[in-house]
């Protein structure tokens, strides 16, 4: 027994020694936390220091970048719940049904998230401290509570931001806002490598750290989730609750939960005399936030904004002559992460009572989602996403459903075939189904903080209906495999054209020197009939001894189907050697980046070609633009920006004279603007009467004039457009498309060239926020339309088919436009 008691002793006298003796985060360091910025493998050195140290603290890596940089996350409990660790997760998952049983868990899994953005870098500073407070002060609250920390979302962005910063700060650092240090250049360290936007990638998961996370995220489903962030300099803190509106499913205790929280946080920031707003912005509508994601999984997500980002430095003088330093934005962050752990663990037993009740799916309207599989790459492609969620799908039975058409917005029969996808919201995550797949989002306010509208029967071009009775289904069969033959006595090869998957085999035709041809017109062979944009690949094209092998080798990693034909002469349409059967060359595309344009939209076209279609660019800075010689290119993309410093006068006809030789111009979003009202181009703006008479209105209350300005916009409102698909831009679609709208700028149809995709004279907004003034002028515009110029085009795509990645129906344009229009040209 004296021993035993000796040994207890000595157990106890050991973990206060560890605890008395871990480094604080500026001990190990070597600096006070805020006197600099601690670049990313530092942050995970301490981490990993902290765990090597302390038995109940535990590490794990869960991904990596881009470039490369690791990404970890940390579990900090007490010492009984890290023994515990995978049980506890398990009977947490139980409680939602994801796994069998039933457990009762009264463990609060607080999740805490920072810098998603990099240059708002104060929160990876503050997640060393939290985590130091956590097991040194605050042990007691680890008794009933498993905080999981990710210490940095985007390593790259962050250390893109932070390697700058060191380069360019003064020593001490400089205050006033105009110094160097204050004017982060582009694109700067807000998004990652791809320079896409984490915090609007948790839905879509199109880059590899949002993957990575979460799935991750999945394998817990916490409780709580806190997403940290920076604001302009001159805002006060802002924590939850957060501001209208909230999306349907959310429900009363999550909301109201959030309002404790808030309390708690607000209780130590009274007493220090800090400020703080709440309720006024940051709603809980568009589903791939850092806070909508997991409140729409069961979670109370929530986003906590600090004043500071890239503007902030170690230290500036904001508008109210304050100096606002990286030591008290840090200070900030770790207030408001302790606060929600205190909180959450003297709530645990309530956070698990009504977590569980959130997976509770029979109150919704729709049960079951059924999506034509009229091109099985479009399907697949949805499936991919819905593996990534962890949500699960089958196969329709042969027979006919009642309900809302979303091709033509009304309720009617639906056929349906085995190859038919179901998506029932009787599962665990039926709540996000309905949220991802719901045709139209209630808003019940129409000051929002994004899109408004993206259902993914929209976004991935599927005909679906949406049901309020259970669809008959059975277990989904899986994907096919290709498995093609090499066939030498062929006198050419075809394959479909109707999806981005179809491109991206082109694309890799061409880079292995195999010459493709595609037809403009529509033809039979065999007893099969072919759509215009059909790829053909001639034996005569590719005299290559090993042609067969290696274009078989191509088709099968790309999954093609290729149809071996014996003859050139086609039972109707066009035969193979028809002028109307363009051979495709390789494209040399060049894409401008720079200040001109916007990080956001030059991203998406780099991860477009990199990792979707894996062809090569060309990025030209914009300010090089003027003196780069054009004739090395067949093809410039514009993405989304504000070109005027490099469209002068002198610029504008050497674009011309480029394009007159042969070259494809490619306007994307705002980009198109640099080009209307201009002479030799024929894009002319829409003006409506409603825009005339606007000047003349000044008498809204100050207060009104917010919510009276939204008229004028359309924050990611869905509308129908009508395609002319026998035209080389829509091969592949059909009659028509549903686009994306994102803003309230309209164009007149092209009186001198094809207008290819337009709004007609009946076109309203399907789904999503339209201003009442901004939807007049939709009908009779144009959404994409090609103006021929010598031999040449310009490409106008008014809408941004490849906005953030997950609008998967509009990459087929550009893919259209690179491939398709002008290649037959050699220059």
């Amino acid at each position: 027994m004296k021993f035993k008691a000796f040994l207890l002793v000595l157990i106890l006298f050991t973990g206060t020694f560890f605890s008395q003796t871990l480094q604080s985060p500026s001990e190990f360091l070597g600096y006070e936390i805020g006197s600099r910025f601690t670049r990313h493998h530092r942050v995970i050195d301490y981490f990993q220091y902290v765990s090597k140290t302390l038995s109940n603290v535990k590490m794990e890596k869960y991904g990596e970048t881009n470039e490369h940089r690791p990404l970890y996350l940390s579990y900090i409990s007490s010492q009984e719940n890290i023994n515990n660790l995978d049980q506890i997760r398990k009977d947490n998952l139980s409680q939602t049904g994801i796994i069998a049983g039933n457990a009762n868990n009264n463990i609060a899994i607080v999740w805490l998230s920072y810098n998603v953005h990099g240059n708002e870098a104060s929160s990876t500073e503050a997640s060393m401290l939290t985590l130091y407070e956590l097991v040194t002060n605050k042990k007691e609250w680890l008794e009933n509570t498993i905080v999981i920390i990710d210490p940095c979302i985007n390593p790259d962005g962050r250390d893109r931001y932070v390697n700058w910063y060191n380069q360019v700060k003064s020593t001490p650092f400089n205050a006033d806002q105009n110094a160097k240090e204050h004017r982060e250049p582009w694109p700067g360290g807000r998004p990652n490598h791809y320079l896409f936007d984490l915090n609007r990638d948790w839905a879509w998961v199109t880059q590899v750290e949002s993957a990575q996370r979460i799935k991750m995220y999945n394998k817990w489903m916490p409780h709580i989730h806190v997403d940290f962030h920076e604001q302009y300099i001159n805002n006060p803190y802002y924590f939850a609750p957060a501001a209208k509106p909230f999306h349907e499913i959310i429900t009363d205790w999550q909301r109201n939960f959030q309002t404790q929280i808030g309390k708690n946080h607000a209780k130590y920031f009274d007493k220090e005399g800090w400020l703080y707003f709440t309720k006024e912005s940051f709603d809980l509508l568009y589903p791939s936030y850092g806070d909508t994601y997991p409140t729409y999984m069961g979670a109370i997500g929530m986003t906590y904004e600090q004043a500071g980002h890239g503007m902030a430095g170690l230290g500036i003088n904001t508008d109210e002559g304050e100096v606002l330093t990286l030591k008290d934005r840090a200070i900030h962050h770790m207030t408001t992460g302790l606060s929600t752990v205190e909180i959450s663990s003297q709530n645990a037993t309530k956070l698990n009572i009504e977590f569980k009740k959130f997976f509770n799916n029979s109150n919704l309207n729709y049960k079951s989602y059924v999506l034509k599989n009229d091109n099985e790459d479009k399907i697949n492609r949805l499936k991919t996403l819905l593996d990534k969620h962890e949500i699960k799908y089958e196969n329709a039975t042969n027979g006919s459903v009642k309900g809302y058409n979303y091709e033509n917005q009304k309720t009617e029969k639906f056929n349906t075939s085995t190859n038919d996808l179901v998506i029932h919201t009787n599962q665990p995550k039926g709540k996000m189904v309905k949220v991802l797949f719901e045709p139209n989002a209630k808003l019940v306010d129409s000051l929002t903080y994004d899109i408004t509208a993206w259902s993914l029967p929209y976004a991935h071009g599927i005909n679906a209906v949406a049901s309020t009775s259970k669809v008959n289904s059975s277990a989904n069969k899986g994907k096919n495999f290709m498995n093609n033959s090499i066939n030498t006595s062929a006198y050419a090869y075809i394959s479909k054209w109707n999806s981005i998957e179809d491109a991206t085999f082109l694309a890799d035709l061409l880079k292995n020197d195999i010459v493709p041809r595609f037809t403009q017109k529509a033809f039979s062979a065999d007893g099969k009939s072919y759509k215009e944009g059909t790829l053909i690949i001639l034996r005569n094209d590719n005299r290559d001894d090993s042609f067969d092998a290696k274009l078989i080798k191509i088709a099968d990693r790309n999954m093609r189907q290729l149809t071996p034909v014996s003859s050139g002469f086609s039972q109707s349409g066009v035969d193979f050697g028809s002028a109307s059967v363009k051979p495709i060359n390789k494209q040399k595309i060049a894409v401008i980046s720079g200040k001109a344009t916007s990080s956001l939209s030059f991203g998406e076209v780099w991860h477009f070609f990199e990792t979707q279609l894996k062809y090569p660019i060309t990025n030209i800075n914009s300010n090089d633009f003027s003196y780069t010689d054009l004739s090395k290119y067949d093809v410039i993309i514009m993405p989304n920006g504000y070109y005027n410093s490099v469209l002068n006068k002198s610029t504008l006809e050497k674009v011309k004279k480029w394009t007159r030789s042969g070259g494809t111009l490619i306007a994307i979003g705002n980009a198109v603007s640099s080009f209307a009202n201009k002479d030799g181009f024929s894009l002319k703006t829409k003006v409506s009467e409603d825009k005339k008479d606007e000047k003349h209105d000044n008498l809204t209350a100050f207060a009104d004039r917010e919510r009276k300005s939204v008229a004028n916009l359309i924050t990611g409102s869905i509308f129908k457009t009508t395609l002319d698909n026998t035209h080389p831009l829509a091969f592949g679609y059909g009659k028509e498309y549903f686009s994306l709208k994102l803003g309230g700028t309209s164009y007149e149809y092209l009186k001198d060239g094809y207008n290819v995709g337009y709004f007609d004279k009946n076109t309203k907004n399907v789904s999503g926020y339209a201003g009442s003034k901004a939807v007049k002028n939709v009908p009779k515009s144009l959404f994409i339309g090609e103006q021929p110029m010598g031999n040449g085009s310009v490409i106008y795509m008014v809408d941004n088919p490849l906005f953030r990645a997950f609008w998967e129906n509009g990459k087929l344009f550009v893919a259209n436009a690179v491939f398709l229009l002008n290649s037959d040209k050699l220059k």
